[in-house]
């Protein structure tokens, strides 16, 4: 029996951030059809459709930028990890598309300042899914 904590301050940026992104990307025009989706190989935070593209949105969300702007945190492994829980979302729920991408949402959330939300579009290339 797995217990229910307290969210931890961090789980509730975290939270508010994909919230945010999520409004963002709706505004930009995708469709969001699932959030944090998860498999045996990790969790993704948004998963959208832009047209006829899957797009697999990863979100990352700081109250400051003093260690690097948020969109700079996603190393090689985290991008594989990425890779590896969209391959089991196609597998699982095979969506019918054209095309498929990696996005990533940096939201620096500072106290007493509107968010600033930066969307890259492409952020890493996913090559085949394996």
């Amino acid at each position: 029996m797995k217990l229910k904590t307290a969210p931890n301050a961090k789980s509730v940026l975290g939270h508010v951030g994909e919230l945010l992104a999520a409004e963002r990307l709706r505004l930009e025009g995708y469709v969001i059809l699932e959030r944090n989706y998860r498999s045996p190989s990790g969790e993704l935070d948004i998963i959208a459709r832009e047209g006829d593209v899957v797009v697999f949105v990863e979100v990352r969300t700081r109250t400051n930028d003093w260690f690097g702007h948020p969109l700079e945190s996603i190393n090689f492994i985290k991008q594989r990890r990425l890779r590896n829980v969209a391959r089991d979302y196609l597998l699982e729920r095979r969506p019918s598309c054209k095309g498929l991408r990696f996005d990533v949402v940096g939201i620096v959330m500072r106290e007493g300042q509107e968010a600033d939300i930066r969307i890259i579009t492409h952020a890493f290339y996913q090559g085949e899914l394996r």
